[in-house]
């Protein structure tokens, strides 16, 4: 038993929680919780935790500035200062990242398309691209099933012509979409790793996964959004490609993230933490619970864990 650990246990006794206890139950969960937080902490600056995985959207930058906040960046700088590797874990491809969170401070590493592509320290590790016939399949379905979908790849994001576009809610999607030059359908099989997909057509989804549940994995994302990626591959895969390549042991890996498509991530790590923003089941089932990115979610969590 460690010395804190040891300490607060001297103070139990003394307070005679073991037996014919004054204290109310509500007080002793809280004592207990404590002892939890005290011996976690200390048993992971033992061990020396060195893999962290920080979801993007809702973690690492706020949700309605898209900004990452300086809190972040210094908490984020420490921690690799301290011996500790850093690493993005998100949905977004290569061609959503670059120039964007790369120029707010470093990371060791990225996760990139929900595990589609792991790279470390500038070079790619591991790219999954879907086979050009799987691609074709894959675009006809979404048209005949009336799906609207960005086709993301590590070079280049896809979309279908504005002519092509079942709702409201993505044609201005696409709007903006279209700002940073990306293809068109016809010219993405071979070139694209995963899909973001919305419809309003519940029987048309059904039908799509019911035709590539083989083939594909899907995350429910809420609101007739999906996240689509190859059977699999998802966050959690590429985190634990990683670990193995740097010979880590998951056993000192940390998971930080916020929504539903960060759930295998959070459930592979050894230690979860959901920012104050995270869905229910996200927030259920972490074993640390800290604030929103813009509440300097990130640098208390660091703080948390002992890394900073």
């Amino acid at each position: 038993m460690t010395r804190k650990a040891s300490e607060l246990w001297q103070s139990l006794q003394r307070l005679k929680l073991r037996e014919n206890t004054h204290l109310t139950e509500k007080f002793a969960r809280c004592f207990f919780n404590e002892i939890f937080k005290k011996i976690l902490r200390e048993k992971l600056r033992e061990r020396k935790m060195k893999l962290i995985f920080f979801d993007v959207d809702g973690t690492v930058i706020e949700e309605q500035t898209k900004k990452m906040p300086p809190s972040t960046k210094r908490a984020i700088e420490k921690a690799r200062k301290n011996g500790h590797i850093c690493v993005i874990n998100t949905g977004r491809t290569w061609k959503m990242v670059n120039g964007i969170i790369t120029n707010d401070t470093v990371f060791d590493g990225y996760v990139l398309g929900c595990g589609t592509m792991v790279t470390y320290r500038d070079r790619v590790l591991f790219h999954k691209i879907f086979a050009r016939e799987l691609a074709c399949r894959i675009v006809e379905s979404l048209r005949r099933n009336e799906i609207d979908a960005v086709l993301e790849g590590g070079e280049n994001n896809f979309c279908d012509g504005p002519e092509r576009i079942h709702t409201p809610l993505f044609h201005d999607f696409i709007a903006d979409l279209q700002k940073n030059d990306y293809g068109t359908f016809e010219n993405a099989p071979g070139h694209f790793d995963k899909l973001f997909a919305y419809t309003e057509n519940t029987a048309g989804m059904d039908a799509f996964i019911e035709e590539f549940s083989a083939e594909l994995d899907f995350v429910d994302r809420e609101g007739g959004f999906y996240e689509i990626m190859p059977k699999g591959i998802s966050k959690a895969s590429g985190m634990r490609f990683l670990a193995q390549h740097l010979q880590i042991p998951m056993c000192d890996t940390v998971a930080i993230g916020d929504s539903s498509n960060d759930i295998p991530m959070l459930e592979c790590a050894n230690i979860s933490i959901a920012m104050g923003n995270g869905s229910e089941e996200v927030l259920k089932m972490a074993d640390y619970v800290t604030g929103r990115a813009d509440q300097d979610g990130i640098e208390r969590a660091l703080g948390w864990l002992g890394v900073i």
